[in-house]
């Protein structure tokens, strides 16, 4: 392999070090898993129900756990041993993926208990997740973390695309709860990686209690931080208004003249982004290179916010019966923006790690996962708003522009951001 190939390809570096290759290794294996757990949910909700509106309440049982928790939870791995942690929230996934599968093998069709069990995997999900950013700076080298991010959510990715594939051909034929006792399986791969963790206590003085204080004691150490701030303000920019997933339904039926209960190009435009993660993160080895990490956020932003420009131009350019140019333009501007979003997370979740006292990282992640979570869904609202008033190809496409003026008006604001830079050894 040529020295530049090599360069170009993704930094494996982090993977040396053991705790962090174990725990990444059992990734691969209970992402898959989760998401057969995320398809097979709605799906058995509506095959039990017949009705998209109970499928529409996983958005809140889901939603709600995930913000409470996902701050409460940062506060406890502000507190506590963030080994005990994790050992203890990934035995609750297991005991929450296995009440799954008992249910749906008991033949259960009780809704609000599967509603119930999901809002509680999601309580777990979302004390678990900031607590294991948390402590990627305790077992990595600050230069490394860019890459360990970056191997992370293209496994993550890799898992949104495989998932679902695998769920959609095996549910007609295993059924719903053999789906469910596969990730309860697959997640005994992460607590095996879990219980090998050195003990992670908090340095630097742990809050006192984990409680609203200590919520609030984190967001006021995020006010006098503009960069860290500055970090989460630019993502709910990129997701608010550039984020189309909503549009996906419409303009899959209208633009490109598909079935309107789906079909192959509403596949292919919710696996574009996606797949443009895994892209860019297989090619990832560039991001360990880069010291000036807040102006590297910024244009891999604009990036996104021109490629959904560049979605929705080629929306409008359709005909109502398909144009399989302009839908090739369409995913290829997904699939860039996709690329260009890995990094841009991998960049924001590297300065949270290494900028942050220890004290409080796990708060900053509880925080984190809140706005990459609540963002998405808040555009969702938005973007549906804004089609019905002007069309949705119109409001991919202005969504897109708007993320490009928002990033210059950021820049221009808080220009410690744009001068953000780390010292690089390699």
């Amino acid at each position: 392999m040529s020295t530049r190939l090599r360069a170009a390809l993704a930094d494996t570096r982090p993977l040396a070090e053991p705790h962090f290759r174990r725990l990444w290794t059992a990734n691969i294996v209970t992402v898959v898993g989760a998401q057969l757990t995320i398809v097979a949910v709605p799906a058995q909700i509506y095959a039990d129900t017949g009705s998209s509106a109970y499928v529409g309440l996983t958005g809140v049982f889901g939603l709600v756990p995930l913000v409470v928790f996902g701050l409460y939870g940062g506060a406890l791995a502000d507190v506590f041993d963030r080994r005990a942690i994790l050992r203890v929230t990934t035995v609750g996934l297991i005991v929450t993926s296995g009440l799954f599968a008992a249910q749906a093998f008991a033949g259960s069709t009780n809704v609000w208990l599967l509603l119930s069990l999901f809002a509680v995997q999601q309580a777990f999900f979302a004390v678990n997740q900031p607590t294991r950013s948390a402590i990627l700076p305790r077992l990595l080298p600050a230069e490394q973390l860019p890459a360990a991010n970056s191997l992370n959510m293209t496994v993550m990715q890799a898992g949104a695309i495989a998932g679902p594939l695998v769920a959609g051909v095996l549910i007609p034929f295993t059924g719903f709860a053999w789906l469910y006792a596969v990730d309860t399986v697959f997640l005994f791969a992460t607590l095996w990686a879990v219980l090998r963790l050195p003990s992670l206590a908090v340095e630097g003085g742990a809050a006192q209690a984990p409680g609203i204080r200590a919520v609030v004691d984190g967001f006021a150490y995020l006010r006098h931080q503009p960069v860290l701030l500055m970090s989460f303000v630019v993502d709910l920019v990129a997701m608010v208004f550039g984020m189309p997933r909503a549009l996906f339904p419409e303009i899959a039926h209208v633009d490109f003249g598909g079935p309107d209960e789906g079909g192959i190009v509403f596949a292919l435009l919710f696996a574009a982004i996606p797949a443009g993660a895994v892209l860019g993160g297989v090619f990832s080895g560039w991001v360990s290179r880069v010291e000036r990490q807040g102006l590297a956020v910024l244009v891999c932003i604009a990036v996104w916010g021109a490629s959904m420009t560049g979605f929705g131009l080629a929306v409008w350019a359709a005909t109502g019966a398909g144009s399989h140019v302009a839908l090739l333009v369409a995913l290829l501007m997904l699939v860039v923006g996709g690329a260009a979003d890995m990094a841009s997370a991998a960049f924001r979740t590297s300065m949270l790690q290494s900028a942050a006292e220890d004290s409080v990282r796990g708060r900053l992640q509880g925080v984190f996962i809140v706005v990459v979570a609540g963002g998405p869904r808040v555009a969702d609202t938005a973007h549906g708003v804004a089609a019905a008033s002007v069309g949705a190809a119109a409001a991919a496409a202005g969504g897109g522009v708007l993320v490009v003026v928002g990033i210059v008006v950021a820049a221009l604001l808080v220009p410690s951001f744009v001068r953000y830079r780390v010292t690089r050894t390699v």
